[in-house]
């Protein structure tokens, strides 16, 4: 068996098809399933299987994926140690992001990066808290930024602490108000990130055991911002999101310290290869200059 057949395998999952696989491994459709069928004669068993729905893993190939997953991750993390032992610095970095840090942080950190270490490729899957960590534990990133706590099987890097803002409209009540306690919110309707989206406010509402009442259950921040401006509710957001609002909003300080922990994530940074372990460490270098 061969690294590329795994990759094969791999490509054909996460893509969700042979013809998109084929278009991002440069190979045919035709090729494509000739290398899952020799990879499943050589194991004994079938690997794939194709419905209605598309095509998926059978429960030997759910067992099998990990460990392939691990063996490309440790060909990788191999063959970046070879290079950079004779003076080169190449390889894949795979990361996980969700809006915010994608659009206030990555580019920053991105620019820098690449122009010290154009021959590192950097790929972003974009998401929400649950699947960050999730795409992590699966292996299909190397790391992810993440809003702590994570699950108890990460590692975890804290780099900021963001604060939260509670977001009205110029017609509303609050509006003048310097500050605001959360518990003064219990009666108002409110725009709501979805669960697994941003858990911060679920816990914050949950500390104070208040049960707000949910107009909209929405996944995107900009939609929750355009649904408080047009009236349909308050909301309470982080202040990395809350870059040009539109004139009628204002975003009212909490009373307390409440925010939302940023960090990065994996299952383990001593395994990192050399290429994440550059990434990471631009990564806290830029966040530490930007709170300096």
């Amino acid at each position: 068996m061969s690294l590329n057949k795994f990759e094969v395998v791999i490509t054909v999952i996460e893509s969700g098809s042979l013809t998109k696989a084929g278009e991002i491994l440069g190979l045919t459709q035709s090729a494509i399933s000739h290398t899952i069928a020799s990879l499943e004669r050589e194991f004994g068993f079938t690997l794939l299987t194709r419905g209605r729905s598309g095509i998926s893993l059978t429960s030997n190939g759910e067992r099998l994926l990990p460990f392939m997953r691990e063996t490309l991750r440790c060909h990788e993390r191999m063959k970046q140690e070879v290079f950079a032992i004779n003076g080169l610095e190449v390889g894949t970095v795979r990361i996980g992001t969700f809006t915010s840090v994608s659009t206030q942080w990555l580019p920053g950190i991105l620019k820098r990066f690449q122009d010290q270490y154009p021959a590192i490729e950097i790929k972003l899957m974009e998401g929400y808290y649950d699947g960050i960590e999730s795409w992590i534990q699966s292996g299909e990133i190397d790391f992810g930024f993440v809003s702590l706590p994570t699950t108890e099987d990460l590692e975890c890097i804290p780099l900021k602490k963001d604060q939260m803002y509670l977001l009205v409209t110029e017609e509303h009540p609050l509006y003048k108000e310097e500050r605001v306690h959360v518990s003064r919110l219990a009666e108002e309707t409110f725009i709501m990130p979805k669960t697994g989206c941003d858990n911060d406010i679920q816990r914050l509402l949950a500390q104070y055991q208040i049960e707000p009442r949910i107009k909209y259950e929405v996944g995107d921040d900009h939609a929750i911002i355009a649904m408080v401006q047009n009236g349909l509710g308050i909301s309470i957001l982080p202040e990395m999101i809350l870059f040009r609002l539109p004139a009628n909003i204002r975003m009212i300080p909490l009373e307390g310290e409440h925010y939302r922990s940023l960090g990065v994530a994996a299952t383990s940074f001593s395994k990192q290869s050399p290429a994440a372990k550059r990434f990471l460490q631009f990564v806290t270098d830029w966040v530490n200059e930007q709170q300096a």
